[in-house]
Formats: structure tokens, sequence, C-alpha cells
């Protein structure tokens, strides 16, 4: 997919990219000066950066969440996060409560381990089914864990209500079962309220996730997870084996960046300019889907999730959009869990790495191809 929108003359509403044009490139270039110029042992082998979780511990404070830097383990992104939560916590063949529209990178974490994958509804109109999780559970289900995204999920672009986290929080300490909250969107909202992440309900069932691909750069590979103290050092041991000490540098260029104080002008920036692109690509939607189309109105990420008409492909329609209008998207077939057709008439559509105007012409680009499909 990255080598077709890479293309040139390509309209990608396809892959999760952050805007490029806002990463916030002078206030990273200083820091990264700073670094070098003060810190004689930046390029070399070190421990991760107390300071560097104290400001963890305060950005989650203003998404509602209390821990302390002891529970707080740094990543090589989140990708990686997730990653070695699983090694620790799944044997080969044990179940795991998934919601059946899932980020495809989750399942790809999990294919080694060949595990049975308890599929669970989450509704783009209604969210999870959170009767379906506690059946499961009822009837002797015992799950490693449950991965979800509270806010601005991937792919439908959803976020939980509250009754919603509070239910399903409960029924993880009720049942013992960990939950992997993912949430890379989180620091992304576009509305006036706010709902703090799972994480703040409960500090012993709830794993939180989040990272800086989406807020400052991907490539600057930096994320994090908060766990209960005791499980940091297995965390430690198994991060050592796979990469030891890597992303260091970029651990302490993100450090200078936030003792800078610039963190919340950027987000803000953020925030403002995505909501302008949401409220774009929610504009063209309107005035180019066919009748029967319906859509998501996310309030945080990056994502709308559009449903077609039942027998409409999308899969098979990605090519002849790629030939015919140079427009690119998700189908909907790629977050299916176990390879099922439910989603095979929905697609992804990702709104934060196009301008507006370049977002009404994708959108009108893929209108025709639809309305060609007949």
């Amino acid at each position: 997919m990255l080598q077709n929108i890479t293309k040139p003359g390509v309209f990608s509403l396809a892959l999760g990219l952050p805007a490029a044009e806002l990463f916030p490139t002078e206030g990273i270039g200083e820091a990264a000066a700073r670094v070098l110029a003060e810190q004689g042992g930046a390029l070399q082998y070190s421990a991760t950066l107390e300071p560097l979780r104290e400001h963890i511990v305060a950005m989650m404070a203003k998404r509602g969440v209390r821990c302390t830097p002891k529970q707080v383990f740094l990543t090589t992104g989140a990708q990686q996060g997730m990653n070695l939560l699983v090694r620790l916590m799944l044997e080969p063949g044990q179940p795991v409560m998934l919601e059946d529209r899932v980020y495809s990178g989750f399942q790809q974490v999990l294919e080694p381990y060949q595990a049975k994958r308890l599929a669970v509804r989450r509704d783009a109109r209604t969210g999870l089914d959170l009767d379906a999780v506690e059946s499961l559970l009822a009837a002797g289900e015992r799950p490693a864990f449950l991965y979800t995204m509270s806010d601005g999920h991937n792919p439908l672009g959803t976020s939980l209500a509250a009754e919603a986290r509070e239910r399903l929080v409960k029924l993880a300490r009720d049942y013992r079962m960990p939950i992997i909250e993912d949430d890379a969107y989180g620091f992304l909202h576009y509305e006036a309220q706010v709902l703090p992440p799972l994480r703040a309900l409960d500090d012993q069932w709830v794993y939180y996730v989040g990272s800086f691909s989406k807020i400052l750069a991907p490539a600057l590979r930096v994320g994090w997870v908060v766990v209960p103290e005791p499980m940091v050092f297995r965390l430690a041991t198994v991060k050592e084996s796979s990469d030891i000490d890597t992303a260091t540098f970029t651990q302490r260029i993100i450090l200078s960046f936030l003792d800078s104080g610039r963190l919340e002008a950027h987000l803000e920036r953020l925030r403002n300019e995505y909501r302008l692109r949401r409220d774009a690509l929610l504009g063209a939607l309107e005035k180019h889907m066919p009748k029967g189309a319906t859509w998501t109105k996310p309030t945080s990420g990056m994502f709308v999730w559009a449903e077609l008409p039942e027998g409409t492909d999308t899969t098979a329609l990605l090519a002849r959009a790629l030939e015919t209008e140079k427009v690119a998207y998700l189908p909907g077939q790629a977050f299916s869990v176990q390879g099922g057709r439910s989603a095979a008439h929905c697609m992804r559509l990702n709104f934060s790495n196009c301008e507006p105007a370049r977002i009404e012409e994708a959108v009108a680009r893929l209108g025709r191809v639809l309305a060609a499909r007949g």
C-alpha cells in the first residue's frame, strides 16, 4: 500500500500518517542540537531517562491518569509496547479477546502465537458489545487479555462512552482479565468533552500503551507503557533480548523538546488543524457518497469508517480506484478478525495526511469510482 499511494499523483486517504508539514521541525532540530552540544554521552549506550518518564507522568495526568515514573516503561514506539506485553502475557494457543474490527498491526503481533481469537462486536454506531464480553467470560472463557482502543479507534474512529468504560473495567476486575489499552490517538481530541482512558479507572488490570509517533513524529520511535510496577523489570528483561536500549538518542531529543515547554502549543495546533481536516472529510462524504452509505463522526483520532451498501467489495474496488482515479483508501477487510467477510463493504478513510482541498478532491474521485460501479 505504501508503494501504491506514494506514486505520483495519487490522492491518499489510506495510511494513518500524521501531517508531515505539522511536525515541530524547528523545535525538534533545536532539541537535537542542544543534546549533541550539551550531552557528551548522547550517542553512547545508556539507561532510559528518568526525567522523560516524569514528563510522561505529567502528560498522563492531563489525560486523567495517576501514575508514577516507576510505572512508566519506555519503548521503541507503541508497536513494541504492545509486542512486549503480548510476549509476557500470552502462551501459544491461549485465547485472547478482540473486537471484530481491530488494528491490523495488533493482529500481526498475535500471529506467532496462534492464539484463539474471541471476537466481540464493536459497532460503529452502538459501540462495544459488552453483553457479548460478559457472556464469554461468564461461560468460562479466560482470555489472556482483551485488546481495545477507548479513543480514536483504529479503524472505526469511534470512542467508548463513559458508561461503557466503567462497565468494561468492572468486568476486567471481576473476571481478572487484563486489558491492553492502545491510546495512540488519545491526545488528538476535537470536542469539548474528553473522557479519561480506561487506565484512569483501574491501575492493576489496565495496561496502557502510549506513543509520541502521532503527536511529535513517527521516526523518533518512542512510546511508553504504564503498568503495575512489578511488571517493569519483566518488560525490561524481554526488551533487552530484542533491542537492548535503542532509541535513547531520540528519547533525549524528546526530553529536550518537552523541557522547552512547546508540547501544549503544538498539540493545540494539531487538534485545530486535524479538526478542520476531519470536518472537510465529513462534508465531502455528504456531497459525494452514494445513497445508502453511512460513516462515523470521530471525536478523536485520524480515521472515519465508511459503510457502503451491502454487496460492495471495497477490496476489489481499490485496484480500480487507483487505476482510474488515482485515489486510495484501506478496505475494511484488512481489519476483520480471522479473515471474516463482515467488513467487505467497508473502508477506512484517513483525514490527517491531506489538506482540506485535497480531501475534497480525493472524495470526489472516490465518489466517481463508486458511481461507475453502478
